[in-house]
């Protein structure tokens, strides 16, 4: 059991303990410290106490591993990419339970709001591990209707319609760039702070959206949403498994990171 603590701060627990039993502990010889007779008898007392207190925490460590993996992602991601994949999630193996929390913003794993999450950026998150799960791209979206014509008759469609952006997308502005014979002038760009706002608007006919292509393919699929040019752009992020140091072992941990990378993006 590692207690953390540096020498000196030892030297000054030591020094309270002699003064306690009026009795000398440890006698320093040179660079070397031995233990007094008094120390002697005092050891195999210490000893057990440390073991006590080490399986004491072992247990709670050993029931925070047995119990679910807390997993906290974007409310867009858990909707758009998660969900339509969880019927394939073996629920009932041990090892691995899990509890779903969504949140717009990055929560504090060092202070255990949570095990682990799967975040949208660089993999650059300080004092935490970050292993990608797929890179990112993005392209423009809109109802089905919406996109027919030729390549400038759309070109004219979007430069008249609303479009809708979501503050985690920071690169859209370079898809714009890189479009052929773009970019475009929107008549309104509104920006939100849900990617899952900016697919609800471009279904609904509110608007076009530019938006990340591995959480449009489902509303794709249903029929719900289209490509506007079928541009897809890499995005220059991804998305990652962010965890502790300490979860670096935990088969909870291997067990999720399997699944996930199995899952078709």
């Amino acid at each position: 059991m590692e207690l953390s603590v540096t020498p000196s701060a030892v030297s000054h627990q030591l020094r309270i303990l002699e003064e306690l039993f009026g009795v000398v502990l440890l006698r320093r010889t040179g660079t070397r410290l031995e233990l007094t007779d008094a120390g002697h008898k005092l050891t195999p007392y210490l000893q057990q106490g440390f073991t006590q207190i080490a399986k004491g925490v072992d247990s709670l460590r050993q029931k925070r591993r047995d119990g679910p993996l807390r997993l906290n992602m974007l409310p867009t991601f858990a909707t758009n990419w998660l969900s339509p994949r969880l019927s394939l999630y073996p629920f009932e193996r041990r090892g691995f339970s899990l509890e779903i929390s969504t949140t717009q913003d990055e929560v504090d794993l060092a202070a255990g709001v949570a095990d682990v999450g799967i975040w949208y950026g660089n993999g650059n998150w300080p004092e935490l591990q970050a292993d990608l799960l797929f890179e990112a791209t993005i392209d423009l979206y809109a109802r089905p209707g919406f996109a027919t014509g030729s390549h400038r008759d759309r070109l004219d469609r979007v430069s008249q319609a609303n479009l809708f952006v979501s503050r985690h997308c920071l690169t859209w502005q370079r898809w714009m760039e890189s479009l052929p014979d773009g970019p475009f002038k929107p008549a309104v760009v509104t920006q939100v702070d849900s990617g899952g706002l900016t697919l609800q608007a471009a279904a609904d006919g509110v608007g076009v959206s530019i938006v990340v292509c591995e959480l449009a393919d489902s509303a794709v699929r249903l029929g719900r949403l289209t490509s506007v040019f079928e541009h897809p752009v890499n995005a220059d992020v991804g998305f990652w498994l962010v965890y502790p140091d300490a979860l670096r072992e935990d088969r909870r941990l291997d067990n999720l990171r399997s699944w996930l990378r199995e899952q078709p993006t």
